[in-house]
């Protein structure tokens, strides 16, 4: 009897656990919605600087660029929303202060803002299609060193152009480094109150000369732009990825050989340190081939020269991906992105054949996605790469 009336306990337990767990999961939270883009970005600022954790009559604030949390790149889209929270604030919030982006500014310690502007899909499912875009804002400041506020809101897909800003579409290659991940964990892996990375407020003058270098080449200044790189990258925090694709986007365009090739080795040389080498080969639409534009294509050979010889140097092992953005058929994507991939092999075998025990070639179709948008143009250029991973030999 007494272990009869055990069980029934147990199994009443059990019963109003299990109703507790059902209640939960019926009392979930919907996703968010999505409103228009404007809409959406006038909201999360203002819910930014109305909720502002921080005393003052007048506030020093600088933007450090927002950016696309998948690719590290900034855009038209993340340049447009800079533009449009300066305007929101000094129309709407005079007791902030926006100061340009510099060591001058910096040296104050203002409060400094965040923003990523990221493709999600919208009900959370990891493969599914990017359907909206999250927009999340965030304030650090400096004196306190604390984060201040967040606004964290979703926008449609609709009239958002996410063409990446010039020195991201001339860009030869993708790779995060610890500066992007430092920007982007402040915006989107904090909460209020927590202090701020300090490999990102390491990094921040250095950030700043960057920047500089990145507004200089893309006014066509390329003197003035590598002379910035070459400044940033002395500065603690300024051995950064960007600071490489500028050195060599700068070269290219004074025509200095020999230093476009370094500058190209040198990024070849820390995707293999990382064991991750992303280049941006533009293919014709569902073809082996590459794109009919000279001027994108004609440094293929050099990129696809070094890799073959720097790899070689560092005797290391290399599975070559292919990629294809998230349209047609999977099968088909995933086909064609591994005959791109053999098609970049054979090249690279062409002026290393006895590299050929040192190769493989596979590829992903669109199930590595990045961007995942779909649009076949210059915003989710990255979805067509290949990729170069370090493996054993």
């Amino acid at each position: 009897m007494a272990d009869f009336v055990r069980f029934k306990t147990v199994m009443i337990a059990l019963a109003l656990l299990g109703g507790t767990i059902s209640a939960g999961a019926q009392t979930a939270p919907p996703p968010p919605t999505p409103t228009p883009f404007a809409e959406a970005l006038r909201k999360a600022a203002d819910d930014l600087f109305t909720k502002a954790a921080v005393s003052g009559d007048r506030i020093e604030l600088v933007i450090d660029p927002l950016i696309d949390a998948a690719s590290g790149a900034q855009s038209t889209a993340t340049r447009s929303m800079q533009a449009t929270l300066m305007e929101l604030v000094r129309t709407n919030y005079p007791r902030f202060t926006v100061l340009p982006f510099d060591s001058e500014a910096l040296a104050s310690k203002p409060v400094v803002l965040v923003g990523t502007f990221t493709a999600v899909n919208n009900q959370g499912v990891a493969d599914g299609p990017r359907d909206a875009y999250r927009i999340c804002l965030t304030l650090a400041d400096l004196k306190s060193n604390s984060i201040v506020s967040k606004g964290v809101t979703r926008a449609r897909t609709e009239g958002v152009d996410t063409t990446p800003t010039p020195y991201y579409r001339d860009s030869p290659l993708w790779a995060k480094d610890q500066a992007t991940d430092a920007y982007i964990k402040t915006c989107q892996g904090t909460k209020l109150g927590d202090p701020i990375d300090p490999g990102y407020v390491e990094k921040l003058t250095a950030n700043a000369l960057i920047n500089d270098g990145i507004l200089a080449y893309e006014t066509q200044h390329f003197r003035e732009a590598l002379a910035f790189y070459r400044t940033a990258r002395r500065l603690p925090g300024g051995e950064q990825h960007r600071v490489r694709i500028g050195t060599y986007l700068a070269a290219s365009k004074l025509a200095r050989r020999e230093d476009m090739v370094d500058a190209f080795g040198d990024l070849i040389d820390y995707g293999l340190g990382t064991d991750r080498l992303m280049v941006k080969l533009l293919f014709k639409p569902g073809t082996t081939q590459f794109i009919d534009d000279r001027q994108i294509t004609e440094p293929y050979p050099m990129w696809l020269s070094q890799i073959a010889t720097r790899s070689r140097q560092k005797g290391a092992c290399l599975e070559i991906v292919g990629h294809t953005s998230h349209t047609g058929l999977p099968q088909v994507n995933d086909r064609l992105s591994a005959l791109r991939a053999q098609f970049v092999m054979d090249l690279l075998l062409t002026g290393a054949p006895d590299n050929r025990g040192r190769m493989i070639a596979t590829g992903r179709g669109f199930k590595e996605n990045l961007v995942g948008t779909g649009k076949d143009d210059a915003s989710d250029a990255l979805d067509r790469r290949v990729e170069f991973k370090v493996i054993g030999c």
